[in-house]
């Protein structure tokens, strides 16, 4: 029970998506609980709940499509880490971390770990959310419910935040642990995992009663 760390697994990997395969993740959080803290219950909620479902029933995460603003996005997080490491901190590298503390897990794929207390968070931003973060001076609310999760799952003391948009100056902010926020991702969690677990009795026993016909996966006629 507790934090563990998968230092040598790479984002986006075959490995990577196995180890977040079933469980909640910081990035996802946001589909669960809304911006006022409450446990959502909305027609994102749903699909997200039928996901982790289906997940943990077909022990299988189905490919998703890469757009060119993801490579783009990928292309520029490393950009990013290299320019904080240059004028910041020295960030190490870590796929993934989970904690199950509570008696369910919660995963978060941090961007780099500072040491022993720091994690860092990059975003590729388009030019115009760029200039509005830096002329606000604050992280965006988006953003704001998957820095909470990963600071709860990692349990360190800071998080950095890292804008970064290619032409414009890189935006970084420190962000501390909320325990109010922390309070309400814990709580919409545990109000997640308990549907997930009615669900997936509810499915099996539903198969088993009707005698549902098994097929087999063909993956690459996936879409």
């Amino acid at each position: 029970m507790g934090i563990k760390y998968f230092y040598d697994l790479e984002q986006g990997s075959e490995p990577w998506l196995e180890c977040r395969r079933g469980i909640l993740t910081a990035s996802e959080m946001k589909h669960i609980i809304t911006p006022t803290l409450r446990i959502a219950s909305n027609d994102k909620e749903r699909s997200h709940l039928y996901e982790i479902v289906a997940q943990s029933i077909s022990k299988f995460v189905e490919p998703h499509y890469i757009s060119d603003d993801m490579l783009r996005g990928m292309a520029d997080e490393v950009e990013a880490r290299t320019l904080y490491a240059k004028h910041y901190e020295n960030a190490g590298s870590c796929g993934f971390i989970t904690n199950d503390k509570w008696g369910f897990t919660i995963g978060y794929s941090p961007d780099g770990v500072v040491g022993d207390d720091g994690i860092v968070e990059c975003k590729s931003r388009r030019q115009k959310y760029q200039i509005e973060t830096i002329v606000n001076d604050e992280v965006p609310q988006e953003h704001m419910m998957q820095i909470q999760t990963g600071l709860l799952v990692s349990e360190r003391k800071w998080l950095d935040y890292v804008s970064y948009c290619g032409g414009l100056p890189m935006y970084v902010k420190r962000v501390y642990p909320d325990q109010t926020v922390q309070d309400a991702i814990v709580a919409a969690a545990s109000a997640f995992y308990q549907k997930a677990t009615k669900m997936i009795a509810d499915y099996h026993k539903i198969v088993e009663e009707k005698k549902l016909v098994p097929t087999g996966r063909k993956e690459s006629l996936i879409i």
